[in-house]
């Protein structure tokens, strides 16, 4: 997954919305001495799918969590 400026599939207000989220807080888990793989845990997300992982990607992800369709639940 290279570095995404903007999917086709999200409003680009939203995308940069979740990216200053998603930077924010990797940025506080960075300064707490935490790891790429740690701020992914914290959004649910499984670090096993990125190869490579460093901040920037760590930031991609997150953002594009922030941006998909919420899961409906089953009663």
């Amino acid at each position: 997954m290279a570095h995404l400026s903007n999917p086709d599939h999200v409003n680009p207000v939203q995308w940069q919305q979740a990216q200053g989220v998603a930077r924010q807080t990797c940025a506080r888990f960075f300064r707490d001495g935490g790891r790429p793989e740690d701020a992914l845990k914290a959004f649910g997300l499984s670090d096993s799918e990125l190869e490579g992982l460093d901040w920037s990607r760590a930031v991609d992800a997150i953002a594009l969590t922030l941006c998909s369709a919420p899961q409906r639940r089953a009663a």
